[in-house]
């Protein structure tokens, strides 16, 4: 897939320990961002942060370093981006969820290897 110019750029805050159906939440939505065909999604784990609890979560403490924020980014064109939110919607009852405006410059992926050259029988 080619990604380049005008894209959006959805943000979704959850915690670390959000589950849905007893899989991760960030998991579930990589999974299906995946599935779905987008252009990428990464998981970044935060290691301070609050929310609408006014809770602070921390690594360094370790009380309460089980539920540190997550952030998923997902970028890719607007309709595709708008066309994966009711998803997202199912999945985060806890969060928070942004869209942003955003260029891409450059989108790459790596070679795939060749396995068949390699292996042998």
């Amino acid at each position: 897939m080619r990604l380049t110019g005008s894209a959006l750029r959805v943000t979704i805050f959850v915690g670390e320990s959000d589950v849905w159906h007893h899989r991760p939440v960030f998991a579930e939505i990589v999974h299906r961002a995946h599935k779905a065909g987008l252009a990428g999604a990464s998981v970044f784990r935060g290691i301070e942060g609050f929310g609408a609890s006014s809770l602070i979560h921390t690594s360094r403490l370790l009380s309460l370093s089980e539920d540190l924020p997550v952030a998923i980014v997902i970028v890719d064109t607007e309709e595709r981006v708008r066309a994966f939110l009711p998803q997202i919607d199912e999945l985060v009852t806890e969060g928070l969820v942004i869209l942003d405006d955003c260029e891409v410059i450059s989108y790459a992926g790596r070679e795939p290897e060749n396995n068949d050259a390699t292996e042998e029988r």
